[in-house]
């Protein structure tokens, strides 16, 4: 290992270039900071290299293949429909490689110096980069911890990149198994027991846990994987995966005690998500960290070390993109001497499922263990005009509010539209909106927005789509 004889100074060092880091180190350098952004592997991070933005290429395409029932309904004609996974793959390569292509044009001009290597903290004020035999040495003014998050499995598990698979593995698969168990109850689980299952896949689902969704939306879509002929096994525990001649068996343990034994062509799991954080020397710095070994901070990304700021994976709350992207550019905002405001009560969680799931806010049972008089109101898809034109008339809109002040508490979606759809929910519960600041302003018509519409005014039970509730008998 050479040591750089040069110790140099930075302003703003960003470590890890992923969704949160490279939006830091944008807007830090937009507010007149000189930025060195670190990062060990490829720009774009885990997110848009490996995870987020693979899958949804994925579930884009079985999406898009579910589609063709419909359009051959309306009386398009294909002489041929086959798979092409390997194409799908060379896809998947080109996006990536152009969204990171991207990245790095944003950071050059934005004129963010890229270091590669792996970051470790000499002091609160030092850092050393290893890149193979190079080390470098740099001083610096406010660092921001942006190194994501690591992915832990059930030991035991003998993992081969052919049959026994992590989540971000199948999505590079090259054809699609006859038979896949999936194990998880995350949202990645559930994307991939319903992309494959609608590209023909026979799919059994385990889930080893309860579904992380308001009541009315995991009915509903345990409604919709029985349609697609996914089988469903809840509250199982994996107690062993192995291959053998025919593929994998999977033998797992219900709360009964029954042991069950699952045959496939393929088996897929899902992680859980700790903070990366073990290499990058906290412990000389005494930094403070939660019992989860999550860095400590205040709602803008403030360590236990006045300079020292942390973002996304590395801190507690949901595993997600938008929470580490807002984070960042807080967090820069903030060491800029801006004043900047971050609330994540009301996070936008979307699932692109075949339809695909949105909400935010509360669900009805939160609402009810918070202490509000809930009032509740579902809005079935097929009632909606533009789904039953489009071949989409699958899944419901639910919203939750508080029957005193009509204050609207959550909403939750599943069917098409509903990833975009929700930003209007996030919008309306940051604003605090009631059930007639959502029912007032005008909707285009015909779409899928007034599926949205009709859910609020049902509240009321003004929804004209909806059969009209039973009336009080008179004198009453």
């Amino acid at each position: 290992m050479v040591v750089g004889e040069i110790t140099e100074d930075k302003d703003v060092v960003v470590i890890g270039g992923g969704p949160g880091g490279y939006h830091a180190a944008i807007r830090a350098a937009g507010l007149g900071r000189r930025v060195t952004l670190i990062e060990k592997e490829e720009l774009g991070g885990t997110c848009l290299n490996k995870g987020c933005i693979p899958s949804k290429i994925f579930t884009h395409f079985a999406q898009e293949y579910k589609k063709l029932g419909h359009l051959t309904e309306m009386g398009m004609e294909f002489m041929q429909t086959d798979l092409n996974m390997s194409l799908l793959q060379q896809y998947r390569e080109k996006k990536v490689t152009q969204l990171r292509k991207g990245v790095e044009a944003l950071c050059k001009a934005n004129e963010i110096e890229i270091v590669k290597g792996t970051a470790s903290f000499l002091s609160d004020s030092r850092i050393g980069v290893e890149n193979g035999h190079e080390f470098s040495l740099f001083n610096f003014k406010q660092a921001i911890i942006a190194a994501g998050g690591e992915f832990h499995y059930e030991a035991g598990i003998q993992f081969d990149s052919e049959r026994i698979l992590k989540e971000r593995d199948i999505f590079t698969l090259e054809e699609i198994p006859n038979e896949l168990a999936v194990c998880g109850s995350d949202y990645i689980s559930l994307e991939i027991a319903s992309s494959f299952a609608a590209l023909g896949c026979r799919v059994t689902l385990i889930l080893p846990e309860g579904l992380p969704f308001d009541a009315s939306i995991t009915k509903e879509l345990l409604r919709l994987f029985k349609k697609q002929k996914i089988t469903v096994l809840k509250d199982c525990e994996l107690q062993e995966v192995s291959r053998n001649e025919s593929g994998v068996r999977t033998i797992l343990k219900k709360e009964n005690g029954e042991t069950i034994s699952i045959e496939s062509s393929h088996f897929a799991v899902s992680g859980s998500v700790r903070p990366n954080v073990g290499n990058l020397g906290l412990d000389r710095l005494g930094i403070e960290l939660t019992g989860d070994g999550f860095i400590k901070t205040d709602n803008l990304g403030r360590t236990s070390i006045d300079n020292l700021w942390a973002i996304g994976d590395v801190t507690q709350g949901l595993p997600l993109a938008v929470k580490a992207i807002k984070q960042g550019k807080a967090a820069a905002e903030a060491i800029a001497g801006r004043h900047p405001e971050v609330d994540l009560r009301h996070i936008p969680t979307v699932i692109q499922l075949t339809p695909p799931v949105a909400f935010t806010g509360l669900s009805e049972s939160q609402a009810e263990e918070e202490g509000y008089a809930v009032s509740v109101s579902e809005y079935p898809v097929r009632a909606n005009g533009y789904a039953g034109v489009t071949g989409a008339s699958d899944g419901l809109v639910k919203i939750v509010s508080d029957k005193e002040t009509d204050l609207i508490l959550g909403i939750h979606m599943i069917g098409a539209g509903a990833v975009e759809l929700i930003q209007t929910g996030v919008l309306g519960l940051e604003m605090a909106a009631r059930d007639e600041d959502f029912s007032f302003p005008l909707y285009a018509h015909p779409g899928f927005g007034e599926s949205l519409l009709e859910a609020v005014e049902a509240i009321k039970g003004a929804a004209v789509h909806l059969p009209p509730r039973k009336k009080e008998p008179a004198g009453r």
